[in-house]
């Protein structure tokens, strides 16, 4: 995340003046993502142990495993990255499509919030992850859902006007692109979240969870973060060659 944040923060200078707020704004998100991965490396390295002064080897599987050690794993973490970094990223793309600053705006404004629904919807179900309460889960996930849905449309229906609109089809075909690696890598999220539902149990369902939701947001926040940098860099040598 902090890696990808450098090289677009870096390659500022070499796009066109309109297209550098939303370069800004693509290495934010993976800066906001470097920031709360390191506090959720910090609580999960807190929450748990491995016997100190201890031959595993020696003692078996089972007893080398590593205990709890009674500080809660923090997973609102992730959710207030979520949070920050969902909007941003709907709104990175709107910015590298063909709309008016007024359109722009609008268009940021109505998937920003209906990402932050999505998420605020989800994070209570999150926090169930086994007992008879798990199939309340279902319901935040549903909840969740319908803004998801929504967004999902309107990225792949919605906005295809705008992209149709590119003069130049090797940046219609990137945006395209954008658009759908966006749709594909948020289409894993739902599937993660119901791994506690599934069957799994335990340090099984959690850690499945975690490694599945850091797949995802590497995909969804580094790939499409390169993804809008050719994008601005494709439609800033158009602008050059019309300036010229």
């Amino acid at each position: 995340m902090m890696a990808t944040t450098v090289f677009l923060w870096l390659r500022l200078g070499s796009v066109a003046e309109q297209y550098k707020t939303a370069l800004c704004i693509t290495g934010l998100v993976t800066f906001i993502a470097f920031y709360h991965y390191v506090r959720i490396f910090n609580s999960w390295v807190d929450a748990y142990e491995f016997p100190k002064g201890i031959d595993a080897t020696e003692l078996g599987e089972k007893t080398a495993d590593p205990k709890l050690t009674g500080i809660p794993f923090n997973d609102a973490y992730r959710y207030m990255d979520w949070l920050l970094t969902v909007p941003l990223l709907l709104m990175e793309l709107v910015l590298v499509m063909k709309f008016d600053a007024k359109e722009a705006q609008q268009k940021s404004a109505t998937l920003g919030a209906a990402a932050a629904l999505m998420i605020l919807l989800g994070y209570p179900g999150e926090l169930i992850t086994e007992g008879p309460q798990l199939s309340s889960r279902w319901m935040f996930w549903a909840a969740s859902m319908t803004p998801f849905v929504w967004i999902v449309y309107t990225l792949l229906v919605g906005l295809k006007a705008a992209t149709e609109a590119e003069e130049n089809p090797d940046v219609a075909d990137l945006i395209r692109l954008a658009q759908k690696m966006t749709v594909v890598s948020w289409c894993t999220y739902p599937f993660v979240y119901i791994i506690p539902m599934l069957g799994a149990k335990g340090s099984g369902a959690i850690v499945g969870i975690q490694i599945g939701y850091c797949i995802s947001d590497i995909i969804s926040k580094c790939g499409v973060g390169l993804l809008t940098y050719s994008i601005c860099k494709a439609k800033s040598a158009n602008y050059v060659k019309m300036e010229d």
